[in-house]
């Protein structure tokens, strides 16, 4: 006997029996597969955040713009703590700390 409760629409603009197809092979996707679509998924997070953020600060170097990422993930505390203060990534590129925010 199957109990598993049907999940409620994930989507307002999916057809129902398209979404329960795609969470049907969400399911039946292994550990691997699913790990996978989350690293793309982050990836792509991490995209489109940096996009923005080129958006807001066109004149920002790209270590800059790796140091304000690092406060959109981290926190600005955090990051500020890791990587520095923006204006020290700014102003020093080549420095240990900032070349190496890869957040």
């Amino acid at each position: 006997m199957n109990l598993a409760k049907p999940m409620s629409a994930l989507f307002s603009d999916t057809h129902p029996k398209m979404e329960a197809l795609q969470i049907q092979l969400w399911r039946q996707a292994s550990a691997t597969r699913k790990m996978q679509m989350l690293a793309q998924l982050n990836a792509s997070a991490r995209t489109l955040a940096l996009t923005g953020l080129r958006a807001r600060h066109p004149q920002a170097s790209e270590v800059e713009l790796r140091r304000r990422l690092a406060g959109l993930l981290l926190g600005e505390e955090a990051a500020r703590k890791v990587y520095g203060e923006i204006s020290d990534a700014a102003v020093a590129p080549n420095s240990k700390s900032n070349t190496q925010c890869m957040a």
